[in-house]
């Protein structure tokens, strides 16, 4: 499986990068059991946020999907770092919890988050589906757009 999802990665161009480090007090990933939780994944791209302000002031729903598509390639980066560079152990991503900074008015956070959804449905297949929020917040840390989240099921 982790071969099929290399070859998804490289005909859509995606090379993950280095799984980011922690900006605080708080790890990357945990893993318990079966269950592997990662935090939060901004839209970084080139060790920066790519995707800054607010949707709908400052952003629109196209640029804040490609900063929802840079998180999940966070996330697989993530994930990729959590299970020693095996993809394949990926049973299933549980849930993704999406968050978007947006102006007050702005209630297409669902669209912003299938940036994410999307992608990671289209690399993993079957066990990319998932639940998950699309939730609007004031601001994110370091004026990201989105921010993302993930519980994935895990072979152990």
């Amino acid at each position: 499986m982790s071969e099929a999802i290399e070859a998804r990665l490289k005909e859509r161009g995606i090379s993950l990068p280095a799984a980011a480090a922690p900006a605080a007090n708080y790890v990357p990933f945990t893993i318990s059991g079966n269950m592997l939780y990662l935090s939060g994944q901004l839209p970084m791209e080139n060790g920066k946020v790519a995707v800054t302000g607010l949707v709908g002031r400052d952003v629109d729903v196209a640029g804040a999907q490609r900063a929802a598509e840079l998180c999940a390639i966070n996330i697989l980066a993530q994930a990729k770092a959590a299970l020693n560079g095996d993809l394949g152990r990926i049973r299933r991503i549980l849930k993704l919890n999406g968050f978007v900074a947006s102006v007050p008015e702005f209630t297409e956070q669902h669209l912003v988050i299938n940036g994410a959804s999307n992608l990671i449905a289209d690399i993993l297949g079957d066990a990319g589906k998932h639940a998950r929020a699309a939730v609007g917040m004031a601001a994110l840390p370091f004026n990201a757009s989105v921010e993302i989240d993930a519980i994935i099921e895990i072979d152990a």
